[in-house]
């Protein structure tokens, strides 16, 4: 099979259509629908955290929510600083259900303007990115 081929040469070489990476491990693109994302946002307690983190799996909107206590955010919030304790979800989907996901966490979240920050997952675990499209109904047709 050779030696990997570096993303950025990889994406050039499947520029413009839906076809996977050539090499295990490595990402697709993030406009591809089975590009693996992990997205970040804040919850003000453990309840709401838990309650997002039960529906976006519960849905398929998301294949695993990492939940993590004791996050201390300062922010600027109507034109003050602001220091809040939280508790920090790390969701794992695809950016296929990337917008169905972010239309029910608005939808539940409690505050006013949730954070939600999508970054694509550059590599990985294979098997487990492939599981991540799985648990969320986007299974790679073809690798």
């Amino acid at each position: 099979m050779g030696e990997p081929v570096p993303v950025s040469r990889a994406r050039r070489k499947f520029a413009g259509g839906r076809a996977r990476l050539a090499r295990p491990g490595y990402a697709l693109r993030m406009t591809d629908p089975a590009a693996v994302l992990l997205c970040y946002c804040s919850c003000p307690d453990a309840a709401s955290a838990q309650a997002l983190a039960e529906a976006l799996v519960g849905e398929r909107l998301a294949a695993c929510v990492n939940r993590l206590p004791g996050v201390h955010s300062t922010y600027r919030w109507q034109g003050r600083v602001a220091h809040d304790s939280e508790e920090l979800l790390l969701i794992k989907t695809t950016a296929a259900r990337f917008d169905a996901l972010k239309a029910r966490l608005l939808e539940l979240h409690p505050y006013e303007l949730p954070e939600l920050i999508a970054v694509p997952a550059q590599r990985g675990h294979t098997t487990y990115l492939d599981w991540v499209r799985d648990a969320t109904g986007e299974a790679p047709q073809d690798c």
